[in-house]
C-alpha cells in the first residue's frame, strides 16, 4: 500500500523505475560454464495472473540466447533461485525465453516423466516480437502449461522440496535427534511418505553441512548379503554418497571376525575426512532384514540380524558423535521383539518407535490449496476438513482423490470444487481405485493378520467380536492405532480412514455374523434381485450373439409359454427380458440356461447341475424368507450359492 492507504495494483508493463538504457549493464547473469551464460530478470504477475494461477510472488524470467535448447538451461533457473530471499521468488514456476523455435516441444519431452519438475512456461524470441496483436497470448500460454498438468498424481517419493508438504516438523525433529546423538525409528503404512521424509532429512542435513548415507534394505543386493558383508555395503554407501576416497578393501576381507573391526576403522576415518561430522545411517524398508519377515532366510531365521545390530549398537555406544541411525519401514517388529531366538534383541528398548502421522486439516489445506489453485481448482474451505476425514490425513490417498477431481472437472478453469463435485470424485475413487486401499492394507494382511481380521469385523458391524479381541490385549490394537487406521474415543474404536472403512465395508458386505431375521431377509432379497437383473442381461447378450435376434426371440417366447408368449408376440427382443413388460420370472432363467447351455458353460462353470442347484437355492430361499425364520445354516448355504453366481457374473460383465 502507498502512504495514503490505497492498495497498489500490479499493472502490466515495465516498472517506471527501470532505466532501459542501463538494462544491459545491470542485467543479472548466470555462468554455468566458461562457454555458456544466461541472463535473467524478475517479473511480477499482474492481478489477473495472480487470480488465475495463484501467483503472488515474483517469478524468474530466463533468457536463453542459443539456437539449440540444452537441458542444462534449466540448471540456470535452479542456480538463480538461491540468490534471492526464499519468500520473494515463486518456486513452482518460471518463464523461459529461448531462440530455439522448437523450445515448447523439447521442453515438454524433457519434463514429461519428471513428476517433480518446476512448471516452466516457454516462449521464443520470435513469439515475443510478434505477439502484440493477441491480447490473450500470454494468458493462454500460461493456461496451457498450468491447467493441463496433474500435480496431484504423484507416485514416486519426492526428492525435492518443491511439492513436499506437511512433513517439515517431522524432518526437523529427526534431524535434531541425530544432532543430539540419538537414534530414531519411523514406521507407517505404504505410501504415507516415509521415503519422501528420508529425502527431506537428507536435504535438511545437506543445508547444515551434515552427512548421511541411505541404505535400501529392500534391494537383494543388500538383504542377500550375510551380516558381515552387509557392514561392507554400509561403508560403501557412506563413501559413495559423500564422495570420499577411503580405501575400504574387498568384501572378502570382511570375515565374521574382521568385519566389526574394519567397520569401526573405516567409519571413523570417513567421519574424520568429512571434518569429524556425525554421519546419519538411514536404513529404509528395514523389515527386509527383520527376523520372521525377511525374504532372505539368514535374516529371517538365522543370527545375522543380531550380529549386524550388535556391531552397530556397540560402535554407536562406544564412540559418541561418530554416527547415528534411523530405521524406516512398514513393520516395526525389529524394535518390538524383545528376543530373537534365545538372544536379546540389540534394538529392543533402544530405538524409539514413531509412526508417521497423518496430515491435519491445516497441512491438508496447505498442500491441496497450493497445488489446486495452480491447476485452476478452487476448493471450498469445507472440503479440506472433509478430505482429511475421509482419507485419515493419508497424503497419497488425498492427492489421488484430488487427481480424480482434476480429471473430471473439464477444461474450463478456474473451477470451484464444492461438496457436489467432491462427493462425485470420492465415489469414482472408491469405485475405480480400490488397488490403492488394498496396497495400504497389505501391510496388515502380510504382517499382522489378526489385526486385519479385526478390521474386517469392525467394517461389517461385528462390534462385539472386535471388542472381545481388543480387551484380550492392547497388542491387538496397537498397530491399528499407530498406523492411523483406527482411532479410540472413550474406549470405543472406529475407523480414522473413512475410505478404508467404505472399501472394507463393500468387501465384507455379505459376511456379517450374528444377524437378525430382518437383516437376513434384507440381504437375501437384495442379492437375489441383483443376481436376477444381471442374469437377464447375460442371457439377452449370449442368445443374441449365438442365435441372432430372430431365433433368440423365438426361443425365449417358447420358454415363456402360454399365455405370456401370446401377449409378448409383438415385443422387440430386448423387451422380453424386462420383467415389467414380459412377466419373465427368475424361475425362467434356469430354463434358458439349460436349453442353451453351450452359450453359458464358459461363463457360469462347466457343471450345469451345480449352477441349477445354486439358482434354485437363491430363488427358493427368497420365497421362504417371507414366511418363516431363516436359520444360520440356511443363510450360510445361500451365501455360498449366491457368491458363486455373483463371482461368475462379475468376471464376465465387469
Amino acid at each position: 500500500m502507498d502512504p495514503t492507504g490505497i492498495e497498489d495494483k500490479v499493472r502490466p508493463g515495465i516498472n517506471p523505475q527501470v532505466v532501459l538504457s542501463h538494462f544491459d549493464a545491470t542485467e543479472r547473469e548466470i555462468f554455468l560454464s566458461p562457454t555458456s551464460n544466461y541472463r535473467y530478470a524478475l517479473i511480477k504477475p499482474i492481478d489477473i495472473f495472480q487470480e488465475m494461477f495463484n501467483l503472488d510472488r515474483e517469478m524468474g524470467l530466463l533468457f536463453s540466447p542459443y539456437e539449440n535448447f540444452e537441458p542444462r538451461t534449466l540448471d540456470a533457473i535452479t542456480k538463480a533461485t538461491p540468490l534471492h530471499q526464499a519468500l520473494r521468488l515463486e518456486r513452482i514456476c518460471s518463464v523461459l525465453v529461448s531462440k530455439d523455435p522448437d523450445i515448447a516441444f523439447k521442453l515438454k519431452e524433457l519434463l514429461k516423466n519428471d513428476q517433480e519438475a518446476q512448471i516452466v512456461i516457454p516462449f521464443t524470441y520470435e513469439e515475443l516480437r510478434t505477439s502484440g496483436s493477441d491480447p490473450y497470448f500470454f494468458r493462454n500460454r500460461f493456461i496451457e502449461h498450468f491447467y493441463a498438468r496433474d500435480l496431484f498424481a504423484s507416485e514416486s517419493p519426492l526428492k525435492k522440496d518443491l511439492y513436499f508438504f506437511g512433513r517439515t516438523d517431522l524432518v526437523h525433529s529427526l534431524i535434531n535427534r541425530h544432532r543430539s546423538n540419538q537414534v530414531s525409528g519411523l514406521f507407517g503404512l505404504r505410501k504415507t511418505g516415509k521415503t519422501s521424509v528420508i529425502f527431506g532429512v537428507q536435504r535438511g542435513l545437506a543445508k547444515v553441512d551434515g552427512a548421511s548415507a541411505f541404505i535400501d534394505c529392500q534391494t537383494p543386493a543388500f538383504h542377500r548379503l550375510r551380516w558381515n558383508q552387509a557392514l561392507h555395503h554400509v561403508l560403501m554407501a557412506v563413501r559413495k554418497q559423500n564422495e570420499l576416497n577411503e580405501r575400504l578393501g574387498q568384501v572378502e576381507d570382511y570375515t565374521e571376525s574382521q568385519a566389526p573391526l574394519l567397520f569401526e576403522k573405516h567409519l571413523r576415518r570417513m567421519s574424520e575426512a568429512l571434518g569429524s561430522k556425525t554421519i546419519m545411517l538411514i536404513f529404509d524398508e528395514v523389515e527386509n532384514i527383520t527376523p520372521t519377515v525377511s525374504p532372505t532366510e539368514h535374516w529371517r531365521e538365522g543370527e545375522d540380524f543380531v550380529l549386524f545390530w550388535q556391531t552397530i549398537r556397540s560402535l554407536f555406544q562406544s564412540f559418541s558423535g561418530l554416527f547415528s541411525y534411523l530405521l524406516v519401514g512398514t513393520n516395526p517388529l525389529c524394535v518390538e521383539l524383545s528376543t530373537v531366538g534365545t538372544t536379546d534383541n540389540p534394538l529392543f528398548a533402544q530405538v524409539p518407535l514413531e509412526y508417521i502421522p497423518g496430515f491435519d486439516v491445516p497441512q491438508t489445506r496447505e498442500m491441496v490449496r497450493r497445488l489446486g489453485r495452480i491447476m485452476g481448482l478452487r476448493f471450498d474451505e469445507t472440503i479440506y476438513g472433509k478430505l482429511t476425514e475421509d482419507c485419515g490425513g493419508h497424503p497419497y490417498l488425498m492427492r489421488h482423490v484430488c487427481s480424480v477431481i482434476h480429471r473430471i472437472s473439464g477444461t474450463e478453469r478456474p473451477i470451484r470444487v464444492d461438496k457436489t463435485l467432491y462427493s462425485r470424485a470420492l465415489d469414482i475413487f472408491l469405485r475405480d481405485y480400490t488397488q490403492f486401499m488394498e496396497m495400504i492394507l497389505s501391510v496388515l494382511r502380510e504382517y499382522f493378520n489378526d489385526e486385519f481380521e479385526m478390521l474386517r469385523m469392525l467394517s461389517r458391524g461385528d462390534i462385539k467380536a472386535f471388542q472381545e479381541f481388543a480387551e484380550l490385549s492392547p497388542l491387538y490394537t496397537n498397530h491399528l492405532l499407530g498406523y492411523g487406521v483406527l482411532q479410540e474415543v472413550d474406549k470405543r474404536f472406529d475407523f480414522r480412514i473413512e475410505v478404508i472403512r467404505r472399501h472394507l465395508q463393500a468387501r465384507e458386505k455379505y459376511k456379517k455374523l450374528h444377524m437378525s431375521v430382518e437383516e437376513k431377509r434384507s440381504e437375501i432379497s437384495e442379492r437375489r434381485n441383483d443376481i436376477e437383473q444381471r442374469l437377464r442381461k447375460l442371457c439377452r447378450m449370449q442368445l443374441l450373439a449365438s442365435l441372432g435376434a430372430g431365433d433368440a426371440r423365438d426361443s425365449v417366447l417358447a420358454i415363456l409359454g402360454s399365455p405370456r408368449s401370446a401377449r409378448c408376440a409383438g415385443y422387440p427382443y430386448s423387451d422380453l427380458f424386462d420383467g415389467n413388460r414380459s412377466g419373465i420370472l427368475f424361475s425362467d432363467i434356469p430354463k434358458v440356461i439349460r436349453k442353451h447351455w453351450r452359450c453359458f458353460k464358459n461363463i457360469l462353470g462347466r457343471d450345469l447341475e451345480r449352477v441349477e442347484r445354486d439358482l434354485k437355492t437363491i430363488n427358493e430361499l427368497r420365497g421362504d424368507a417371507h414366511a418363516k425364520d431363516i436359520t444360520d445354516e440356511e443363510m450360510a448355504v445361500f451365501r455360498v450359492s449366491a457368491g458363486k453366481i455373483e463371482e461368475a457374473l462379475s468376471a464376465f460383465l465387469s
